[in-house]
């Protein structure tokens, strides 16, 4: 379903998702609803412990996918592997890499990885500075307003303008607000034509109208990375590009195909561990919120154990629910 971008659409990128969104989650996204310009890759890490050799892994084997579009990503804070990570991408036909410093998750950021580094400008600074000149790829860096409070961006965005990045998405939170709360608008809004990189905005994109609230604000922003709303309404990008036209009907029975596909390959992958139907689960977590009765989807699929109440479950959702498209909430009580 992909369709022709004009030169006047925005430039729709998709977050990275950890047991979400893989190779295999994206090139089926790519076949059933496209609109999407960038696929970052969930992130690598450990890499400095791989092997020297050349690596191969699904999530960047160039043979499943377009190295044109996709990012890979890796969380870390050690220079040596961001270095040697750039030179094993590049080898796969890369040009840019991503560097993670958004996760706010305690188990990363208390590592002082993720979005936990960026209430340590120092080290960042000297992470950058052992890169200059040395890594073979482009660089963009994925971050928050800060980790402990926005004001952290004061001392951030120096550093961050002092390396020649290709992009700097930020998501308008902090850290210790996981997902949590609403964004920081006006911090957010501080940060344009302040940044020597190109600004990617990212945070509680939900529904076409969301976006034009943000569209309307941050007029200078082009660039949009999608996260959860396109998780939970993958029709949301051709939606805000005004390239989606069918039903609601027509939607349902298309997600409805594209989540038969992923349970058949992530089964397959997984060589009959019911394992997969947990990683279903998380996708499902999502789009259930599309459906217009969230609570009712979620108990039908969250029950299942095995492979036949699973897709038991699934049909009755498809069967005796309606796609209603976007209708993700930031702070999900149950």
């Amino acid at each position: 379903m992909e369709l022709s971008i004009t030169d006047s659409a925005p430039h729709l990128s998709i977050g990275p998702f950890q047991g979400i969104t893989d190779v295999f989650y994206r090139k089926l996204f790519k076949k059933h609803f496209g609109g999407i310009d960038k696929y970052y890759t969930p992130f690598f890490t450990g890499f400095v412990t791989f092997s020297r050799g050349k690596l191969i892994d699904a999530e960047i084997d160039p043979l499943l996918n377009d190295v044109e579009t996709t990012v890979p990503q890796i969380l870390s804070k050690d220079a040596k592997e961001i270095l040697h990570f750039s030179e094993q991408c590049k080898l796969l036909g890369y040009n840019e890499i991503n560097w993670n410093l958004g996760c706010p998750y305690p188990r990363v950021a208390n590592k002082k990885r993720g979005s936990g580094l960026l209430s340590h400008p120092d080290e960042i600074q000297s992470i950058l500075n052992q890169l200059q000149g040395n890594l073979i790829t482009e660089l963009s860096i994925k971050c928050r307003l800060g980790y402990l409070a926005v004001d952290e961006m004061n001392d951030l965005l120096p550093v961050f303008n002092g390396y020649p990045l290709s992009e700097l998405i930020v998501h308008a939170r902090i850290g210790k607000q996981l997902y949590k709360g609403a964004v920081y608008e006006a911090d957010f809004g501080q940060l344009i034509g302040k940044t020597n990189a190109k600004l990617v905005y990212n945070g509680d994109v939900f529904s076409t109208e969301s976006y034009r609230h943000f569209d309307a604000t941050f007029l200078e922003i082009k660039h949009w990375m999608l996260g959860r709303g396109l998780l939970a309404n993958p029709f949301l990008a051709t939606e805000i590009k005004g390239q989606c036209v069918i039903s609601e009907v027509q939607k349902a029975e298309i997600v409805k195909q594209f989540v038969q596909e992923m349970f058949e390959i992530r089964l397959q992958n997984a060589k009959g561990n019911l394992s997969c139907i947990g990683r279903m689960k998380e996708l499902w977590s999502y789009l259930v919120w599309s459906f217009d009765s969230p609570i009712d989807a979620w108990r039908l699929v969250r029950k299942a154990r095995n492979i036949e109440e699973y897709e038991s479950a699934v049909n009755e959702i498809f069967s005796t629910l309606a796609w209603k498209g976007s209708g993700f909430i930031s702070d999900r009580s149950w």
